[in-house]
């Protein structure tokens, strides 16, 4: 069942009500903080949120903010037609943040609740570097370069013109500033970081980060910096930055607001899980919003399917213990690939089909 959260345009919004199964709709304009605290613990399939129900929603940091306390994926953003909301700064920057499913056409919403777009679909949106993709200007009316034809947006509103100061938050920009997080102990964040440094860097240039510790130094690689987190915001803004990926390993810092996206690490074992329920009775409602990978994980398929049933969360990725002192792990490709590092394909097996663990036996 969905839910629409609607207000400049509730009129047009109500006729989907024949196209789709709802079992909310709410319309006015709001806080974001109003808006996660009444769906945190209400179970919807996908919300259609008319963008102008955001209170502030032309200021791009307002869309962080519900970025944090919400699952963006269950989320279609309608837009409206305001420059600021069609500059390509601003498209550039949803895309940053993971929101991948956003449209002008009313007709798109049922195709993408059943079809939701990856970061190959809106990619043309996102600008790198602070220059604009070859295609952002070149797009037709109503079709994007997979052919898919539902965004609609405009030439005109693609045009330089349009940015606004407001919308031009440089940490939100052309580099893309992933933060991994353990939820239970020695979930394994800092190796993670370390090879996912490691694979990415063959495709992108990749700088590891980790806050408030120095285990970094034992891997000897000077694109892994061991900070603190009061350095953390000046790295992310330095104005000379030219990567195209900032990992880090955010420990107990409380500066993952400066990530533009954040994995949170589980590993799946009794006692893990545990203990971490114990020291957080609320964790299973606050993973609910949370990009979960299981790490260390030596969970089969079934076994994911009944840990997402019993913890009611969607599980984004499940990760078998691996060998850091490989160059390369199938299972990491698969990880990139899926947050949309389009370089990063998994490797081709012959003529068998792809297995989740098979990486556990190279």
């Amino acid at each position: 069942m969905n839910v629409i959260v609607s207000n400049k345009y509730s009129a047009m919004l109500s006729s989907l009500s024949t196209k789709i199964d709802l079992i909310k709709t709410i319309d006015g304009e709001f806080q974001v903080d109003d808006l996660i605290a009444q769906f945190d613990n209400f179970f919807f399939n996908k919300m259609i949120l008319d963008i102008t129900a955001i209170s502030g929603y032309q200021d791009i940091s307002q869309i962080q903010r519900l970025s944090f306390g919400m699952d963006m994926s269950k989320i279609i953003l309608l837009l409206d037609d305001s420059p600021v909301v069609n500059s390509p700064q601003y498209l550039s920057e949803l895309v940053s943040m993971g929101i991948y499913n956003f449209t002008r056409n009313i007709d798109a919403i049922p195709y993408l609740i059943d079809n939701p777009n990856t970061y190959k679909d809106v990619a043309q949106y996102h600008i790198l570097g602070n220059n604009p993709g070859p295609q952002v200007n070149q797009m037709s009316n109503n079709q994007n370069s997979s052919g898919r034809g539902f965004f609609g947006f405009n030439q005109a509103a693609n045009e330089q013109s349009f940015i606004n100061a407001s919308a031009n938050v440089s940490r939100l920009g052309g580099t893309r500033v992933i933060g991994i997080k353990n939820l239970t102990d020695h979930a394994g964040a800092t190796t993670l970081v370390y090879m996912l440094k490691k694979q990415l860097a063959e495709n992108y240039s990749v700088l590891g980060l980790e806050l408030d510790k120095n285990d970094f130094l034992y891997f000897n690689d000077p694109d892994l910096r061991s900070v603190s987190s009061k350095e953390l915001a000046s790295i992310i803004n330095n104005p000379v930055n030219n990567y195209n990926v900032i990992l880090i390993d955010v420990n107990d810092s409380a500066e993952g607001s400066n990530c533009t996206e954040m994995l949170y690490l589980i590993e799946p074992s009794t006692l893990m899980l545990n203990k971490m329920i114990r020291r957080d009775r609320n964790i299973l409602d606050k993973i609910k919003s949370m990009k979960v990978v299981l790490n260390k994980s030596l969970l089969d398929s079934s076994d994911v399917r009944d840990f997402e049933g019993e913890a009611r969360c969607s599980v984004f990725h499940n990760v078998p213990p691996l060998d850091d002192k490989k160059d390369k792990h199938r299972v990491l490709d698969e990880l990139l690939n899926k947050l949309g590092f389009d370089k990063n394909k998994p490797s081709s097996e012959g003529s068998h089909a792809a297995r989740l663990f098979g990486i556990v036996k190279e």
